[in-house]
């Protein structure tokens, strides 16, 4: 910052000290947090451990969780009454403002009614086109031609890359309710610092896509079981350029899908049981997360979490503690997922490659299997019910 003017005096050197931070600095949201957390605290919650802008306090059978992000603060609670009292207390420390029921966050829309709690990005979807000149465009039924594969070197290169980095940074933030496009937004995501002409036309496709069912959600059943169960695939050297493979996974607490991931991995696969293996790790992490989120809702799995794989060779590799030649070259954090097993707390199941959920996170579909496989995820588009 520079020196009020008249305040600075020739030949001088002085330098001003800073009472609190300044907005836009990165450490104004450090302090923030750190500031706001102390006070949670001070009012008798606790601080998650799975994750750390969450906030619980349990008082008799008053239960209170709260997820905030800088400063903007979500409330869960079956207490009315405390809520109004606590929000009075957090009031006399700082200027709060009550927007009532949920029904907007973060660029969220949410929806109750008795089936449950649904999640749409439609308004985001719709600014997203509109930036792009896509609203008009024709809408396409599934985002990418089956089994496509982009490559870096094929093509000709943008001559104004920014654009293209600006549309795949928003489909990203778009995927936070829509696992349909986690394949394909993470496939163009790799291409942001030399993106081509074939990339560009897929990321088109991928909106026009959207422009087919912006108002697309997710369904939380008011009916659960609790009960998780996760679907892992892998698409053996999915990458061309590197030929790594391609990990994808589903996580379903009961029949709402929860948790999903398209990523590519990060070292190459010698068998494609080595990288179906590979998936169920990963799968296996994040069902450890989720039980001990679920344990911070004070909701416990006693049950072992089901993982299902198309893979049996992987499964015997997960189920068989013998080392031989195929698998001495994997690395031993992969077999976390044996401890697992032996623990009690996962159990791996044997699922069809036609029934194979997460198929839909590792490659491009057709529109016959991607629609058969979306629609048992439970996404729904309310323009167009089946």
């Amino acid at each position: 910052m520079s020196m009020p003017p008249g305040f600075a005096v020739k030949g001088e050197n002085k330098v001003c000290k800073l009472t609190k931070s300044l907005y836009g600095l990165k450490q104004a949201s450090r302090n923030w947090f750190s500031k706001f957390s102390a006070a949670l605290i001070d009012l008798g919650f606790i601080q998650s451990k799975a994750d750390y802008s969450l906030f619980t306090r349990l008082q008799g059978v008053s239960y209170i969780a709260l997820l905030i992000y800088v400063d903007d603060v979500a409330i869960a609670s079956n207490d009315s009454k405390a809520v109004s009292e606590f929000i009075t207390l957090l009031n006399d420390k700082f200027k709060l403002k009550d927007l009532g029921p949920l029904k907007f966050f973060l660029g969220l829309e949410i929806a109750r009614s008795k089936e449950g709690i649904s999640i749409s990005q439609r308004k985001y979807a719709l600014e997203v086109l509109e930036d792009s000149g896509l609203l008009a465009s024709k809408p396409v039924s599934f985002p990418m031609e089956q089994n496509l594969k982009l490559s870096k070197d094929v093509g000709d290169l943008l001559p104004n890359p920014t654009s293209y980095r600006r549309l795949v940074g928003r489909l990203l933030y778009l995927t936070i309710t829509r696992p349909d496009l986690a394949y394909f937004v993470q496939a163009l995501s790799q291409f942001m610092d030399q993106p081509r002409q074939p990339h560009l036309d897929a990321t088109t496709r991928v909106l026009r896509y959207v422009k087919n069912s912006p108002a697309q959600w997710l369904l939380f059943s008011a009916q659960l079981d609790f009960c998780l169960k996760a679907f892992s695939d892998s698409d053996w050297v999915g990458c061309v350029d590197t030929r790594r493979s391609i990990t994808g996974f589903c996580v379903f607490l009961g029949n709402s899908l929860v948790s999903w991931k398209s990523k590519k991995q990060h070292t190459i696969s010698r068998s494609s049981a080595e990288a179906e293996y590979r998936a169920m790790a990963s799968t296996a992490c994040e069902l450890t997360w989720l039980v001990s989120l679920l344990h911070d809702f004070l909701i416990t799995h006693p049950k072992a979490a089901l993982l299902f794989c198309d893979s049996k060779s992987a499964l015997h590799i997960a189920a068989n503690l013998v080392f031989h030649d195929r698998t001495k070259y994997i690395e031993i954090d992969c077999h976390l997922i044996c401890e697992k097993i032996q623990l009690g707390l996962l159990r791996t199941l044997h699922v069809s490659s036609q029934n194979q959920l997460a198929d839909i996170f590792t490659k491009g579909l057709g529109f016959k299997d991607f629609s058969r496989l979306l629609a048992k995820m439970f996404v729904k588009d309310v323009c167009h019910p089946s």
